[in-house]
């Protein structure tokens, strides 16, 4: 016999754990006086139990005379999914309390292709060991991509300087990002860039048409709109650094990308009269992600190690 469905709703009525718990210790003991020992209820109370949840399965558990008790077909096929459901209940009660670890989870993160290579990927080992629930997969993109594949699932999280005013994503600040307009020594020494006039003598490499990142010092206190001879669109800052150290022209650079070349005297600071404005790197993921504990872990962690 079939348990009927509500009419007011297409689940099923669904049976309480201790109905379950009853049920197999009167299952064992073919004896419920013994049974309700065992549960620590009267024997009233457990055969209660047991027709309640013979209601709710709508099928007889038991066939029971004045001298014995013995398991209907049902009854029997009721057996190992009744243990397994109070098992899995037990597993969830010891998970929440923290008895069992965390449960392993999969997480891809997004990043810029230059952060990603010089600052995540070499985190990859301290995070495992900080995290050891987690496998971390990586994906390499532009901003406004991954800012996308955030919002549609494709990917989990994302590290980015990108500011998004989309209520649909939340963000954790990680570190500070300066920007140093910069040149090659040898070619500013050829052709000198010492006033604003200059710079229609030179080339302006950026990563998009938009200029996003020369806008640092366009957009700083005392910068301004220069007229170069000509700008050079590259798409990445690696592919831009190295335009400049080839000496092909200028640009606006994340200090910590360059710093060794400005230790080693390879670039060297343009009007450094202007300071560029500065920007943060953010860990973004979805608003209302159930696994906020795991990105609040993660950015603080990201946040220990500098950018290098």
């Amino acid at each position: 016999m079939k348990a009927r469905e509500s009419p007011e709703s297409p689940l099923l009525n669904l049976p309480d754990l201790e109905s379950l718990r009853c049920f197999l210790e009167a299952a064992r003991a073919l004896n419920f006086r013994a049974a309700a020992a065992t549960v620590h209820l009267t024997p009233a109370a457990l055969s209660k139990r047991i027709q309640q949840l013979e209601r709710v399965l709508g099928v007889r558990l038991f066939e029971r005379t004045t001298r014995r008790v013995t398991l209907t077909e049902a009854g029997l096929a009721l057996i190992p999914v009744a243990e397994e459901t109070l098992s899995s209940a037990e597993a969830c009660v010891r998970s929440a309390r923290g008895e069992t670890g965390p449960a392993p989870q999969e997480l891809t993160l997004g990043t810029r292709h230059e952060l990603g290579l010089s600052w995540v990927l070499p985190l990859l080992s301290d995070l495992e060991r900080s995290f050891p629930h987690l496998t971390i997969h990586l994906y390499f993109s532009s901003g406004p991509d991954l800012e996308l594949r955030v919002r549609s699932g494709e990917i989990d999280c994302a590290i980015t300087s990108r500011r998004s005013q989309d209520p649909r994503l939340d963000v954790r600040r990680l570190h500070r990002e300066d920007y140093v307009f910069v040149g090659h020594p040898k070619l500013l020494a050829k052709t000198p860039f010492v006033s604003p006039e200059d710079a229609q003598r030179h080339v302006l490499y950026d990563a998009q048409r938009s200029l996003p990142l020369f806008e640092y010092w366009r957009s700083a206190p005392g910068g301004r709109a220069l007229h170069f001879g000509s700008v050079r669109v590259m798409g990445t800052i690696a592919a831009i650094r190295w335009s400049v150290l080839r000496k092909a022209g200028v640009a606006v650079l994340p200090r910590y990308q360059i710093q060794p070349d400005l230790d080693r005297g390879r670039l060297v600071q343009i009007l450094p009269e202007v300071d560029c404005l500065n920007d943060d790197f953010r860990l973004m993921f979805r608003a209302r992600d159930p696994r906020l504990s795991i990105y609040e872990g993660l950015s603080e962690e990201l946040r220990s190690h500098p950018l290098r």
